[in-house]
């Protein structure tokens, strides 16, 4: 007779601060484990507590209470299958990140994390204390070793399990999207089961937490690096795997894997996932935007509509007197397509009262940039004004070239509380448009079919604040600016890396003074959706009093 094991991956959502809510999750979904005759639930890496909790977690009376509610959760396992989930820990006065066993009606293990991540968005040094590295745990006929999420991306960890006595890994995450991270993710773990000769579980969580992601895409190997089982991403899911044991150690036995997104699909689920979660876990259920009849406040609209519906989108034309025909047709189209409501709230006699009261002070001069901003400012002081009255939350629909280099009007087109385009280059934002006009898949609930007009995909980008702007007035064209930006910023290459890329020496070092100059409105911007590894935020901390150059200090 074969030994056997059943372990449930609980692939869920918590929320940053919701343990009563975070803990019924646990409650229900144990439920189920127990239906499904499991063995052992494993939830992710800090999922009572939600994740990451940041400096939250430094708050001693949040820490009790995370612990209370664990310990609270242990007597569920008296009879039924093992809870392995992730929380805080305290030992000798010192917080740690930690992964309970709980079984037979109480706390069997505490695993403390050893590696603790202090680049990009993570800076656990901060907040967590480093454990040496821990052994195995057994639930039933299987010892395990858990690796937490940074553990198992290097070496040294797996190798001391396998030496202990693990028998099998499971690696529970809060590992966050960016682009490419999956490959990133399964070819390190493709390393450790090789190196250990040991399966493998790598569970990760799913859902937004301010600007990052969980793509969740949990999946498991066997000792040779074959993919046994793959879950979706970005959606949550419970679902059983088992483990056999053969002469030669235990594998995982194999199941349908579940297809993965394309680059392009990954992108445009992972800003509809920030969105919503964004949005509920906040306290917001609607949300208004304005429609220029542009590109950006399209793509913002549609993604807005497929995550929360199209009846719980308002959005306003709010035209000015250089606002083209054509533009306000657009903008209608639009709309009709996504189903959502449009109303027009004209600026001309605004604008013609603040620049009435502010031209004693003013230059005598034509219009200007003076001019253009206030046109700007009141739309977005309109834009507020209907989100006070209605709760509904402003969008913001800047792109990530745009916030580069500050061709965005601070307190103005900035104002909002999210932006979910806010690291998708303006180059992409035509991509992420052409896409979802060919794909309509079912977690989207806007209609289906081109619901982005072809007009606004062709006609030149412009703001429209003055007669006849385009944005290549002020700015290189995009297919220039777009990969000097993403070689500055992705890339941290250097000023003369960049020039050997073929690209004119002012041009760059313009660029790069645009950058670093418009810091001061970066630090005010709204929060948005993380894409890749230097989104604007907690990737990338620039100082904004700033007189470094690179085109000219080298």
């Amino acid at each position: 007779m074969k030994t056997t094991f059943r372990l449930m991956l609980a692939q869920l959502n918590p929320t940053v601060g919701a343990l009563g809510a975070n803990a019924q999750m646990v409650r229900e979904s144990w439920l189920k484990a127990q239906d499904q005759s499991a063995d052992l639930i494993a939830f992710p890496e800090m999922f009572i507590t939600g994740y990451q909790a940041q400096d939250l977690i430094l708050k001693p009376s949040f820490v009790n209470k995370a612990i209370a509610t664990i310990e609270n959760l242990a007597p569920l396992t008296k009879d039924g299958p093992a809870i392995a989930i992730g929380g805080p820990a305290r030992k000798e006065n010192r917080l740690y990140n930690a992964y309970y066993i709980l079984q037979g009606g109480k706390i069997d293990t505490v695993i403390l994390k050893h590696h603790l991540p202090n680049d990009h968005v993570f800076d656990e040094k901060r907040v967590f204390v480093s454990a040496d590295i821990c052994g195995p745990y057994r639930v039933g006929p299987l010892r395990i070793g858990s690796p937490i999420c940074e553990d198992a991306w290097y070496a040294d960890v797996a190798e001391t399990l396998v030496e202990s006595g693990a028998e099998f890994l499971l690696v529970p995450n809060g590992s966050p999207y960016h682009r490419a991270k999956q490959e990133l993710r399964q070819n390190l773990m493709v390393a450790r089961v090789i190196e250990t000769e040991l399966p493998a579980v790598y569970l990760n969580m799913v859902g937004g937490q301010d600007d990052q992601v969980f793509d969740g895409a949990s999946f498991g190997l066997n000792p040779k690096g074959e993919l046994a089982v793959q879950l979706p991403a970005f959606e949550a899911c419970l679902q059983t795997v088992d483990l056999e044991e053969h002469d030669a150690g235990w594998h995982i036995c194999p199941q349908p894997l579940a297809k993965q997104p394309t680059p392009a699909e990954a992108d445009y689920h992972a800003m509809v996932v920030g969105l919503r979660d964004y949005l509920a876990k906040t306290g917001f259920s609607k949300v208004v935007l304005g429609l220029s009849g542009g590109i950006d406040s399209a793509l913002v609209a549609a993604l807005a509509a497929d995550a929360i519906g199209a009846a719980q989108v308002q959005c306003y034309m709010l035209p000015s007197a250089y606002t083209s025909a054509r533009s306000s047709e657009d903008a209608q189209l639009l709309a009709q397509n996504l189903q959502v409501a449009l109303a027009t709230l004209p600026i001309l006699g605004p604008q013609a009262a603040v620049e009435e009261v502010i031209a004693p002070f003013l230059p005598d001069q034509p219009p200007s940039i003076t001019h253009e901003n206030i046109q700007s400012r009141l739309r977005g002081l309109l834009l507020m004004a209907l989100s006070n009255a209605t709760g509904a939350m402003v969008l913001t629909t800047g792109n990530k070239s745009e916030m580069a280099v500050g061709y965005c009007t601070i307190y103005g087109d900035m104002n909002g509380g999210f932006n979910p385009i806010k690291d998708l280059y303006k180059t992409r934002v035509f991509e992420m448009c052409l896409w979802r006009n060919a794909n309509h898949l079912p977690w989207m609930q806007a209609p289906a079919g081109a619901i982005i007009p072809a007009h606004i995909i062709e006609k030149p980008p412009s703001a429209e604040l003055r007669p006849d702007q385009r944005d290549d007035d002020s700015l290189p064209p995009y297919e220039v600016l777009d990969p000097i930006l993403e070689a500055m910023i992705e890339g941290e290459k250097s000023f003369e890396q960049i020039c050997a890329m073929g690209f004119d020496k002012k041009t760059v070092q313009h660029i790069e003074h645009l950058l670093m100059i418009s810091e001061y409105k970066r630090y005010q911007s709204a929060p948005g959706t993380r894409l890749t590894k230097k989104a604007f935020w907690l990737d990338r901390r620039y100082p904004i009093a700033n007189h470094f150059r690179d085109a000219c200090d080298t």
